[in-house]
């Protein structure tokens, strides 16, 4: 099945009914790994248009607590579907349970460390000391066939493994962007329905919020095309262009 064009008059008809964006920052709301003005201008034109936003990134907690006080949006989820901290209240709150927080860590170390036992140019990311539910290491340099063996791997151990162009995390079996927003939304957006509801991203690591059995209209930014073939779940439109100028077509289209 093809992916529809945002621009399609389909598209467009039901877009018109979306009151909540959820989406991806690192290629998705980033140009060339940066914030842009661009993107504080965007943000502030869906806030103007009471289209709330909510961050759902592979980030670290510590990295996110920090960033929720300084866009406009409302909420922040973090680590893939960890845990999340509000615009207006930036306590760290879990959405994955642990029991034993240093327990924990140990855990996802020595998997870490095992990992890099077979593959030694793995390196742990430079936020991971930030981190609660997952552990990260460096990926922008290892080839998809290193990752495929990778998340392998991790599924015949029964760990949780996603990546995106960025990081690979290793987490939870079950932690995924998707089951933390759904938690979330029950929580805080009961007044809301999916069909009002878009989720956006670009890797593979969104590939949960792409389920069309859970959310009915999901988007890909351009770049999102060299990955559509490794996903299971393919987002239901795709925009002209990639990262942040992508983002902004959905948003000129909401506003």
């Amino acid at each position: 099945m093809s992916l529809i064009n945002i621009t399609q008059p389909s598209a467009i008809k039901e877009l018109k009914n979306i009151k909540m964006i959820a989406t991806d920052i690192d290629g998705t709301l980033t140009k060339k790994g940066e914030f842009s003005s661009q993107l504080l201008s965007t943000l502030e034109q869906l806030q103007q248009h009471n289209i709330r936003v909510i961050l759902i990134t592979g980030r670290s907690a510590g990295w996110c607590q920090g960033i929720v006080n300084y866009l406009p949006v409302w909420a922040i989820i973090a680590e893939n579907g960890g845990v999340y901290c509000l615009k207006d209240n930036q306590k760290i709150i879990p959405l994955t349970a642990i029991n034993n927080i240093i327990k924990h860590r140990q855990i996802l170390q020595n998997n870490f460390e095992y990992l890099q036992s077979q593959f030694p140019l793995l390196n742990t990311s430079s936020d991971n000391q930030f981190r609660i539910t997952d552990w990260t290491f460096d990926c922008h340099e290892l080839t998809q066939e290193t990752l495929l063996e990778i998340d392998k791997i991790c599924h015949q151990n029964n760990w949780g493994f996603t990546y995106s162009h960025i990081q690979g995390h290793l987490k939870p079996l079950e932690q995924n962007k998707a089951k933390g927003l759904i938690s979330f939304k029950e929580n805080y957006l009961k007044n809301l329905s999916w069909q009002e509801i878009i989720t956006v991203g670009d890797s593979p690591n969104d590939e949960s919020l792409f389920n069309p059995h859970l959310f009915p209209i999901s988007l890909g930014v351009n770049n999102i095309l060299k990955y559509t073939e490794r996903l299971q779940y393919k987002p239901i439109y795709i925009t002209n262009l990639p990262e942040i100028d992508g983002f902004c077509e959905l948003a000129k289209l909401l506003t």
